[in-house]
């Protein structure tokens, strides 16, 4: 198999694929691995009585972990090796995910009272929804300009 991270003739640095619908459909896919693994971790730390700093800390890490999980599942199934997969997962996610992450985590710092938010209050929910839905606007155009390029969501394509 070719290195997973160069394919020929499939997006080599031209905007061939970086369609809106495109990094729409990319940013989706983040977006739900994020917000699995954010609202579970969210949740943990929340009902453990956590401060906020671990709470925040196990939030992102599982985001990152469902965001690469979807990944690396679809490519192993298309047929790609485990060791390839988490390569490919890796560069198709991570800045995606880490760019989700800061802008959605950010809103849910800024919002007065949503750090102190339980998980029984509306604050907590349109808090970190409302981050979601900032972070899908912000993270779109990074996604669509990383796919133009041949990154990111691009080194995916070649393995569905």
């Amino acid at each position: 198999m070719e290195h997973a991270l160069h394919h020929p003739g499939h997006h080599s640095g031209t905007a061939h694929g970086a369609t809106w619908s495109t990094a729409v459909r990319a940013t989706l896919h983040c977006l739900l691995g994020c917000a699995l693994g954010e609202i579970l971790g969210m949740a943990i730390g929340t009902s453990l009585m956590w401060g906020n700093v671990p709470t925040m800390v196990l939030a992102i890490a599982l985001a990152f972990v469902f965001g690469y999980s979807f990944t690396l599942f679809a490519v192993v199934r298309a047929g790609v090796s485990p060791r390839a997969a988490v390569k490919i997962a890796l560069a198709a996610d991570t800045v995606s995910i880490a760019v989700m992450e800061l802008v959605d985590n950010a809103i849910i710092a800024l919002t007065p009272g949503a750090m102190d938010a339980q998980l029984s209050e509306g604050l907590f929910w349109y808090a970190l929804l409302g981050g979601f839905a900032v972070a899908f606007l912000i993270t779109t155009p990074v996604n669509k300009w990383m796919i133009g390029r041949g990154k990111g969501h691009a080194v995916v394509h070649a393995h569905h």
